[in-house]
């Protein structure tokens, strides 16, 4: 199986760039995290899954984002959920099964929620809703919120690299974005991958997301080692025989 590139006209002057993987249904549908791009392990480790199987498969970059166009800063989640909802509209058809990493997870809740006619599951790996509100602003000192108002722009230690940028615009947005308020309207099966050993997002919020969604299909693995990135070998099989499972295959 071959895959195809492309870029996505927004209409608003940005493009996404995009691969695309034709197979069977449902589409798989990668959805990166905050900062992340569809180049990663887990991306292409999925993508190498799907074209092992024949199954069809999407992956792409938000705005501001890997091979997109864009500036980072100008992002916020209602932006990048827009996005999401943008490239599955134009370029997949049919069922879906979406695989979010980290902020991923959020966007694949907000698709998942905007799209329930097509979207038949969710796999969140570290799924991280509400971080803007949960895990960024209520964490933050006086003195960072003040400076996060008064410049527009904080930025902080990252340990994968270049310090994170945050945008006061991406704090604002993410309010109006937030999915774990009440119950979440989501019936199809979700499965939580989250490592206990992950530095960035609390284990606990896969429970929290299992609790909110109102499907009564969902099922929370814990990997007692592993990382916020789960991207060890072990992670990526484990991985691969979630989506498996949910594409009715065997795991080997």
């Amino acid at each position: 199986m071959t895959e195809t590139t492309g870029r996505l006209a927004r209409g608003n002057g940005t493009e996404l760039a995009w691969v695309r993987l034709e197979g069977s249904s449902p589409t798989v549908v990668f959805l990166p995290g905050f900062r992340s791009d569809m180049t990663g392990d887990k991306a292409t480790a999925l993508a190498a899954f799907c074209a092992e199987r024949g199954n069809g498969m999407l992956r792409f970059d938000y705005s501001g984002h890997g091979a997109s166009s864009g500036d980072f800063l100008d992002g916020t989640i209602g932006a990048w959920a827009a996005d999401a909802l943008a490239a599955i509209d134009a370029l997949t058809t049919g069922p879906l099964i979406l695989v979010g990493s980290s902020m991923g997870g959020w966007i694949a809740l907000l698709t998942a929620i905007a799209r329930p006619d097509r979207v038949v599951a969710l796999v969140g790996i570290a799924a991280a809703p509400d971080f803007t509100q949960r895990l960024m602003w209520d964490s933050m000192a006086p003195s960072e919120r003040a400076t996060l108002e008064r410049d527009g722009v904080l930025y902080v230690p990252s340990q994968y690299g270049e310090p994170t940028p945050i945008t006061r615009a991406l704090i604002r947005d993410g309010a109006n974005h937030l999915v774990l308020t009440g119950p979440v309207p989501i019936r199809c099966p979700i499965r939580l991958l989250h490592g206990q050993a992950d530095p960035d997002v609390p284990w606990e919020l896969a429970l929290r997301i299992a609790e909110r969604v109102e499907t009564a299909d969902a099922r929370v693995i814990l990997v007692k080692d592993g990382d916020h990135r789960l991207s060890r070998p072990s992670d990526l099989t484990l991985l691969g025989q979630t989506v498996a499972a949910l594409l009715g295959q065997d795991s080997t």
